[in-house]
């Protein structure tokens, strides 16, 4: 791992490996503007002005700086604070709001070109990635959340990466990070959730810098008997494959990474298509509806714990609330999982007619399904009962902007433009910040398009 760090290039990788990356950058950068309007920011600017050391590093959304660390933790918390960033299945966990706070938190002591970002980028996600790979799904089933553990490691290798560090050095930053792993289910729906995506952020600096400045740390960390694969893994896991596994086009090619249409748990997505699909094809309100019943794969409901939410955040990992919701509005914003959209009196009506459960029927022949994650197993059917005596049921195998269902340019603008308005970025300053993105392999100062996102 260490030497793909040291030794790998961005043209080592097919070339529309840019593109696939820089989608993904794009919307990272997003829904970092949306979560600086989220619940989770007062708590982290009281926590701020606690701690309000100077420093020159920029939080998005918002007019502060503050120092490298706190940056970082803060940018990777609000990156995952509407749960609206990427999803990799593999691990399963959302790693490229670590590496993207953890790139513009070291930024100001160390800048980088546009394609240096990017490079950087695509080696973070593809080390994480097989990590997550050797050690399996197991890590999640044991209660894990990938996205402060796994996901850690992303954020080092691309630190790593910006940095140029040596072998010896990134092998100890990987020691250094490995004690610092950490993330429970438990937590989600609750603030705490993203917190796991900033503490990673955070950590992935801080080892990265004190293995710059001659600290040690065991140069075997993965794969040693004490070490994260024993500790954090199943007997199932295997960092040789891990190793196997890079020879090759890379994770953002093959197998890809997902990108959220909606600002919720991935596990409810295929459920959400299938309303909004219905709702296209019949044209009906959530008056006309009888009954809605959503039938999930075994697992398919894992993370989605909350029937009866009362909050946004709860609203989110809450699969009877998302359908609900998609009966009473036809759409989906971000705006959809705040506590007062969560609250109104014609959702509590909504959830009356939804039935959602998991159903072996959905599980289909893939062979692997028990490796899979929650929103990426077998598939879903949704059917809808009107009072007409319309009865129609719609199957998903894959929620949009899966990999085989990619996102377009526009559908990433589109969220890009209500992130930042969520932001109270102003149209014109949001538009030129997704053109600088969207040409991001040719920019050449990094510093003045973060500015555009800095109030």
């Amino acid at each position: 791992m260490a030497r793909v760090v040291t030794q790998r290039r961005l043209d080592d990788f097919p070339p529309e490996t840019i593109d696939k990356a820089k989608k993904v950058i794009v919307d990272t950068f997003a829904v970092i503007l949306a979560g600086a309007d989220s619940e989770v920011e007062e708590p982290l600017m009281r926590y701020l002005d606690m701690t309000p050391a100077a420093g020159k590093a920029p939080i998005l959304g918002t007019d502060r700086r503050t120092t490298a660390e706190m940056a970082a933790l803060i940018n990777g918390t609000f990156g995952h604070a509407l749960d609206f960033d990427d999803v990799l299945s593999m691990m399963p966990a959302h790693p490229s709001a670590i590496i993207v706070a953890a790139l513009l938190a070291d930024l100001p002591d160390h800048p980088l070109t546009g394609r240096e970002f990017i490079e950087a980028y695509v080696i973070g996600i593809e080390v994480g990635a097989r990590i997550a790979q050797g050690i399996t799904v197991g890590h999640y089933s044991r209660g894990y959340h990938g996205t402060g553990t796994l996901a850690t490691f992303s954020g080092v290798a691309a630190m790593a990466k910006s940095r140029g560090l040596d072998e010896d050095q990134t092998r100890t930053a990987f020691g250094i990070a490995a004690s610092m792993a950490s993330g429970l289910r438990r937590n989600f729906g609750t603030m705490t959730k993203p917190l796991h995506t900033g503490l990673a952020a955070r950590n992935a600096l801080q080892a990265v810098r004190l293995a710059l400045c001659g600290f040690t740390a065991a140069p075997d960390i993965l794969e040693a008997k004490a070490g994260f694969y024993a500790a954090y893994g199943v007997e199932a896991s295997d960092p040789e494959v891990a190793i196997a596994a890079l020879d090759g086009p890379g994770i953002l090619v093959d197998p890809g990474i997902a990108l959220k249409k909606f600002a919720c748990c991935y596990a409810a997505h295929r459920g959400m298509d299938g309303v909004l699909a219905l709702r296209e094809k019949h044209g009906f309100t959530v008056e006309d509806v009888v009954k809605l019943e959503c039938r999930m794969p075994p697992g398919g409901m894992l993370v989605l714990t909350y029937p009866q939410p009362v909050t946004g955040l709860e609203g989110k990992f809450s699969l009877q609330y998302a359908l609900a919701a998609g009966l009473v509005d036809g759409h989906y914003t971000v705006s959809t999982f705040t506590d007062a959209a969560v609250q109104r009196p014609e959702i509590q009506e909504a959830l009356k007619k939804i039935s959602a459960y998991e159903d072996e029927s959905c599980r289909d022949d893939d062979p692997l399904f028990d490796t899979r994650s929650s929103g990426g197993r077998g598939f879903v059917d949704v059917e809808v009962t009107l009072r007409n005596g319309t009865r129609d049921t719609i199957r998903i195998h894959k929620a949009p902007g899966h990999p085989s269902r990619e996102l377009t340019w526009t559908d990433i603008e589109a969220k890009f433009d209500d992130c930042a308005d969520h932001a109270s970025i102003e149209p014109a300053t949001a538009r030129q910040a997704f053109k600088n993105l969207r040409e991001l392999e040719s920019t050449e100062d990094l510093a003045a398009l973060v500015k555009l996102l800095h109030h």
